[in-house]
């Protein structure tokens, strides 16, 4: 791996953990077993290193999108691959970094508020137009309020006022919220189907945790 991915990964290991205002370029050239001077052969501070791991993961996130949305039958199974893959993602983020990355680095901030706005909300709302269509979700529905309040969801999972990480885990936070959304906006139809994917979602991940015990 050349060192600049392995500089982005290192920071991302310690962001993850600890927050990213705590890290410092000291931590990760330790963490990294390299000097602190290979880390500002590629990047000047820290802040130029959040923004490159922003903008690496938000490309991550909308390829891994992409894929799932390539290989989905329905709209309904797509939602399910979805949260399958919000749980890998969401059960590693520590709520810091978004506050952290909010209040200290507006540039990155700035990266995730515009891939929100020019690839999340138009997937979901492409997401939501083709599932009308299909006959999965509910046709009175404002695709573009109703994708935009789910962002906004997903955003307000992460605040730390409302759910302490003391309390609550981030990403039982978001599947709950994830879950209401995705039955408040189905059919009947793509009620039984959303319920008749996720226990055998259910079903595959308990069978994956009894073979693990053996």
């Amino acid at each position: 791996m050349i060192p600049i991915e392995r500089i982005i990964e290192g920071g991302e290991d310690l962001f993850l953990k600890a927050g990213i205002k705590s890290v410092t370029m000291d931590d990760i050239a330790k963490h990294l077993g390299i000097s602190k001077k290979t880390i500002y052969h590629f990047f000047k501070d820290k802040n130029e290193l959040v923004i490159a791991l922003v903008k690496k993961k938000l490309k991550d996130d909308e390829d891994q999108m992409s894929e799932i949305i390539s290989r989905s039958e329905n709209v309904i199974e797509e939602m399910i691959n979805m949260m399958k893959c919000s749980e890998e993602i969401f059960s590693r983020i520590n709520p810091i970094v978004i506050h952290d990355m909010q209040k200290y680095h507006p540039d990155a901030w700035k990266q995730f508020q515009n891939f929100k706005a020019d690839v999340l909300i138009r997937t979901l709302e492409e997401l939501l137009i083709k599932g009308i269509k299909q006959g999965y979700i509910r046709p009175g529905l404002n695709v573009k309020i109703i994708a935009r309040m789910r962002v906004a969801q997903v955003e307000w999972g992460f605040d730390t006022g409302q759910f302490p990480i003391a309390e609550f885990s981030p990403w039982e936070v978001q599947y709950q919220l994830l879950e209401h959304f995705n039955y408040g906006i189905c059919t009947l139809e793509g009620y039984k189907l959303l319920d008749q994917y996720r226990k055998l979602h259910m079903n595959k991940a308990a069978d994956i945790g009894l073979s693990m015990q053996q």
